[in-house]
């Protein structure tokens, strides 16, 4: 970094990837700005600069060996700072920088405790309990999946639903005969998790795919559907409704071996329910016997992405997976940032991030979702591509990821 490059990151104040400080402060209070970075996304602090920008310089003798003190005492896991000193109108001014970390969560360890930070804006603030959730899982620490629900049981799971489940896709003839022998099975299954009160709850997962109504424990388990005349959101919607079901159907096997749909899971409710504001019968019939369907959206790619606002979501977020349409294209939003080092161009490669592995492979064995992993590459953006002539858009907002599907070229 030259002295220019640094007056210019100087001039354009704190933020939320740049920090200053003076030369006196303590270890604790540099691990803490480091760790903030290392938790969030990375970023550069500047020993020897006052909070308004003045440049005062250091002062305390062999700087670099403190700093590298601070990183082996203070900060958990280490890693190996990015140190430099530049001279600037005849003082100097150590620059740390820090990547975002791919290890999380970093802590600050002094007086005896393990503490997490954030950095939010140009300010650096303890984690709360919400975010180090989302830190361990991000580090692939914790699955929020299997958490057990608070106030919930056996009795929330449809044992009919999960009896198909083990005889049919999985192939366990052994279905459990009695309640215990149904809540051990779950147990290992990752669909019932203990508390460690002496009580066994309904985990995330458990609810979210074979829950009675998700919703009433699990608030944010359910599915957004809105329909509106317009380019914007408006007041008054076409559609605005919130679905509740378990994510699969309940099926029986049939006599020749098929299977038969008897109970609609939230998949079949949400194509039934959306299916008139993205298709039409096409006006003339085809062999003057039959109306064609018409559609507004590739079918088949709104539901894969659909379930995907689902399987890769984040599930500390408080709110409903959202599809949303508009007069000229479809929406859906999934709520939660990609997780730890994925992004949208490893994602849309076809990399894979298992952030709620038992929900994506109990989709997969009921064949809702495609088993390879490659549904949106292979299935949805060529769809996409062969009916609105471009590609679905994908974008990061905040703390959620939004895919958008173009009306078809009629």
């Amino acid at each position: 970094m030259t002295p220019i490059e640094l007056k210019s990151l100087i001039a354009s104040g704190e933020n939320s990837q740049v920090e200053f400080k003076r030369d006196d402060l303590r270890p604790e209070q540099l691990a803490r700005e480091i760790v903030a970075f290392l938790n969030t996304h990375g970023g550069q602090v500047l020993i020897g600069v006052e909070d308004d920008g003045a440049i005062s310089g250091l002062q305390r003798a062999d700087v670099q060996e403190w700093v590298l003190n601070v990183f082996r005492d203070k900060i958990h896991p280490q890693i190996i700072p990015i140190y430099r000193e530049v001279s600037v109108d005849g003082k100097t001014v150590a620059v740390i920088s820090v990547p975002m970390g791919t290890t999380k969560p970093f802590v600050v360890r002094h007086n005896g405790r393990e503490d997490m930070y954030l950095r939010m804006g140009n300010r650096t603030e303890p984690a709360t309990r919400e975010q180090q959730m989302r830190l361990f899982e991000a580090g692939q620490l914790l699955h929020v999946e299997t958490m057990p629900v608070s106030g919930t049981g056996i009795d929330d799971l449809d044992l009919d639903r999960l009896g198909f489940y083990l005889t049919n896709l999985i192939q366990d003839d052994a279905v459990p005969a009695n309640t215990l022998d149904w809540i051990d099975r779950l147990l290992g299954l990752g669909l019932m998790a203990r508390d460690g009160l002496g009580h066994d709850l309904a985990t995330v997962a458990g609810l979210v795919c074979f829950g009675f109504r998700p919703r009433r424990a699990l608030r944010q388990a359910g599915l957004r559907v809105q329909v509106f005349d317009s380019v914007d959101l408006e007041y008054s919607a076409v559609l605005d409704r919130v679905l509740d079901r378990p994510l699969v159907g309940r099926w029986r096997k049939t006599v020749s071996g098929g299977r038969e749909l008897l109970d609609p899971g939230l998949v079949e409710e949400f194509m039934a329910l959306i299916e008139p504001y993205i298709s039409r019968d096409r006006p003339h019939l085809v062999d003057h016997v039959r109306r064609e369907r018409q559609w507004f959206y590739p079918s088949e790619a709104v539901r894969e992405l659909t379930l995907n606002a689902f399987i890769h979501r984040d599930w500390t977020r408080s709110v409903d997976a959202e599809v949303t349409v508009f007069s000229d294209r479809l929406q859906i939003m999934s709520p939660g940032r990609l997780p730890n080092s994925m992004t949208l161009e490893k994602m849309l490669a076809g990399q894979r991030f298992p952030r709620n592995p038992i929900i994506q492979d109990v989709l997969r064995d009921y064949g809702y979702v495609d088993a390879r992993g490659m549904g949106i590459r292979r299935k949805v953006v060529p769809q996409v591509r062969a009916s609105a002539q471009r590609d679905p858009e994908f974008r990061l907002e905040d703390d959620r990821i939004v895919t958008v599907i173009p009306r078809s070229v009629e």
